[in-house]
């Protein structure tokens, strides 16, 4: 079969699948391999450190999650499906009009729905199928493993709070490889093809 004969839909299927695949293997590979709360420093300035987080991107949380139902957790996950199917619904409609929507705006939209997608498989079912975890269907936690203490950052201004760990470091944060995949087509996206959304 030629490859310029396969759908641009089909190729774009192909992408998402094997960058959720990939989010998935690293994810099983931490979890199989580390104890929650380990870290493995590769470099001084990139850690590997398992921790599950209630929440979404970078550690932040919806709600407390004290009650019987983690009501923010659960308006998480429906918003993360709602997001998903806009975002296949999005990028059809690229798809459609190939002729003016640049290639980059694409696969900027093809990484921000398999991030989406890898971090709502986690929600889906690591609460349920995960040693470390008891939550139920919809209720997972998302495991974290990338932790880049890039400098210590001393007296960071209160409204930049977000961009130091509770260790000092800029970046402190602890995210995953789907949160990469988001956070790089968004900056992508916004300094190579903002004139495309206007």
């Amino acid at each position: 079969m030629c490859l310029n004969k396969i759908s641009a839909g089909y190729k774009v299927a192909f992408w998402v699948i094997l960058l959720v695949a990939l989010d998935q293997l690293v994810k099983m590979l931490i979890h199989f391999n580390l104890e929650v709360g380990e870290k493995i420093e590769v470099f001084s300035w990139f850690n590997l450190y398992y921790v599950e987080n209630n929440g979404f991107a970078f550690g932040m949380q919806l709600g407390s999650g004290d009650g019987a139902i983690d009501w923010g957790k659960l308006v998480l996950s429906i918003f993360r499906i709602v997001m998903i199917g806009g975002l296949i619904y999005g990028i059809r409609y690229l798809l459609q009009r190939r002729d003016t929507t640049p290639v980059g705006v694409i696969a900027g939209a093809v990484l921000i729905l398999a991030g989406a997608i890898g971090n709502m498989i986690d929600s889906m079912f690591y609460g349920l199928l995960l040693d470390t975890q008891d939550a139920g269907f919809l209720m997972g936690k998302v495991v974290d493993m990338i932790h880049l203490p890039l400098f210590k950052w001393e007296n960071c201004p209160d409204f930049l709070n977000f961009l130091v760990g509770g260790d000092g470091y800029f970046f402190g944060a602890i995210f995953n490889v789907a949160d990469a995949y988001i956070s790089v087509a968004v900056v992508y996206l916004l300094l190579f093809h903002y004139k495309f959304f206007k």
